[in-house]
């Protein structure tokens, strides 16, 4: 008969080497790894490229994606241009409003109607000058909204949606961003035009999101429909000037970021009738040095999701879905003018776990949009460009 010691020795290494192997199965199954696979590459610049697909611009605002592959960009000079295939168009699209170019103000935002396929609606919005008979100063502006269709190189059917009241001679804080949510409404963020006591003011638009149907008309259940002397088209307020405005792929809810002072920008969820709090709370301080307010919080005033100190001066943001980018799904690219570069944004659930800058000196960024074909294009005032951002092969 053998021994149990001797027995023990020789099926001591067998049972070690067996738990070892499955330790290894089980690690590598944990890490996402699996025997003859590698695990999902994290996404880092490196593993990116960034190509330019439109050039010549003079300070392009917004692009939005015609289905026949066409860019359609707003240059806030006052230009409508279209670029296809790589070039951009000599050819300028007419039938633009009265425009106001001046400070921050001019063409601003462009976006397609959700059915645009069948109904062909583009929405513009811009800085509209003081017209006969309208509220406010005298050469002052504010920011307005119309739709129209596009026929060859001219703008048809145009329809005068919005403008935001009163006019303001001040050339800042225009916002201006455009966003269409699942239940046929459209949203506008209004810059409170460096007003800033005003954005607080339910009599007036500035620092406001409105909401609208799809048409203009008001909706009958706006929160302060029934509010005595409140703007009935008034969403949401007590914003700085949003020039950032997205809408949650799968929530269906809208963010929206705005530029604070010095420090304080903010990423904020806009929900019915809250308050954002600008002047009244605010992480920044002024230009002067001066401060604005000593409180950063306040009963009844929504605190943001999270704030830029430094301020990186935020333009454009997109929720990126697509499967070229499976790592970053659900996670937010927001652009930055001051620092002209992007950062990417972790969300989980409301909140946003992590921060990471993504290619610093690529321009000062107006816009970000997740095109058709799942890539990310960026627009760049400065260099008048607007690029591409794909993985690498």
């Amino acid at each position: 008969m053998t021994n149990n010691k001797t027995l023990l020795k020789k099926s001591l290494p067998v049972a070690l080497t067996g738990l070892i192997l499955t330790a290894s199965v089980a690690l590598m199954s944990n890490s996402g790894i699996t025997e003859g696979t590698n695990s999902v590459q994290k996404i880092t610049e490196a593993n990116l490229k960034v190509d330019t697909v439109a050039r010549g611009l003079t300070m392009p605002w917004a692009t939005a994606f015609l289905p026949n592959g066409d860019l359609l960009v707003t240059e806030r000079v006052g230009k409508l241009r279209l670029v296809k295939n790589g070039v951009l168009d000599p050819q300028e699209i007419t039938g633009l409003p009265a425009i106001l170019y001046k400070g921050q103000g001019g063409l601003l935002d462009v976006a397609l109607h959700p059915d645009y396929a069948s109904n062909g609606w583009i929405y513009i919005s811009y800085s509209s000058p003081k017209a006969a008979g309208e509220e406010g100063d005298e050469g002052g502006a504010n920011t307005a909204l119309l739709r129209a269709k596009l026929k060859d190189h001219a703008l048809t059917d145009i329809q005068y949606l919005f403008k935001a009241i009163p006019n303001v001679k001040a050339n800042v804080h225009f916002g201006g961003r455009i966003v269409f949510d699942k239940k046929g409404y459209v949203f506008l963020s209004l810059g409170e035009r460096g007003q800033k006591e005003n954005s607080q003011n339910l009599s007036k638009d500035q620092g406001k999101v409105v909401r609208l149907h799809e048409d203009g008309k008001i909706p009958t259940d706006n929160p302060f429909v029934k509010t005595a002397g409140a703007r009935p088209e008034i969403w949401t307020y007590g914003h700085r000037n949003p020039q950032g405005m997205t809408i949650h792929p799968t929530t269906g809810v809208i963010w929206e970021h705005e530029h604070g002072p010095q420090g304080g920008d903010e990423l904020n969820i806009v929900e019915r009738g809250k308050n954002y709090g600008w002047p009244v709370i605010t992480f920044g301080i002024d230009y002067d040095n001066s401060i604005i307010s000593k409180d950063t919080a306040k009963v009844g005033m929504e605190q943001p999701v999270t704030y830029w100190k430094p301020s990186i001066a935020p333009c454009g943001m997109t929720f990126i879905t697509s499967d070229k980018f499976k790592e970053w799904k659900g996670d937010l690219i927001v652009g930055s003018l001051k620092f002209a570069y992007l950062q990417h944004l972790v969300v989980k659930g409301n909140k946003v776990v992590s921060r990471e800058i993504m290619f610093e000196k690529l321009g000062r960024v107006r816009d970000v949009r997740q095109g058709p074909d799942g890539n990310i294009y960026v627009v760049l005032e400065n260099s008048g460009k607007i690029v591409r951002i794909s993985p690498k092969a």
